[in-house]
């Protein structure tokens, strides 16, 4: 036990005491340092590369057809009708057209789309048929073709 009455504590730290002269970094500690940072940093780098590679297959192998939409000839062959209102329909009936909402006026020329018999303004249905091949309101595919 006594030597533990020989050492003393010391409470009150002076600068040197806390000297750090022991902690040196000498030339082979230093390039250790500094191939792990390089081998980190080229590795994030890879990891970010690969990631966005993965991204760009992805997108690649799930991104829907594009649209197809009808050849003007085609689009020029729906029929052309002029819009009669009807005293006792309703305007939310079929009054407007779908894809400008504006309201049709009596003596206006509106398309007829085969099957599904929806009627357009003529541009309005043109601007749209030119990149989709499908009804604007119900997506029926249309034929052409078909009677109205």
């Amino acid at each position: 036990m006594g030597n533990r009455d020989t050492q003393s504590f010391h409470w009150h730290y002076t600068v040197t005491d806390f000297d750090d002269g022991n902690f040196q970094i000498r030339g082979s500690t230093l390039l250790f340092i500094l191939v792990v940072f390089c081998v980190i940093v080229v590795i994030t780098f890879l990891y970010f590369i690969v990631r966005w590679v993965c991204r760009l297959i992805s997108r690649f192998r799930h991104a829907p057809p594009s649209p197809q939409g009808l050849d003007p000839g085609a689009i020029s062959k729906l029929p052309i009708i002029l819009h009669r209102s009807s005293p006792a329909a309703n305007v939310n009936e079929a009054g407007e057209c779908a894809i400008c909402l504006a309201i049709f006026q009596d003596g206006e020329k509106v398309k007829v789309l085969p099957n599904c018999h929806h009627f357009y303004h003529s541009e309005c249905v043109d601007e749209w048929l030119r990149t989709q091949s499908s009804c604007p309101i119900c997506r029926a595919a249309l034929l052409v073709d078909s009677p109205v």
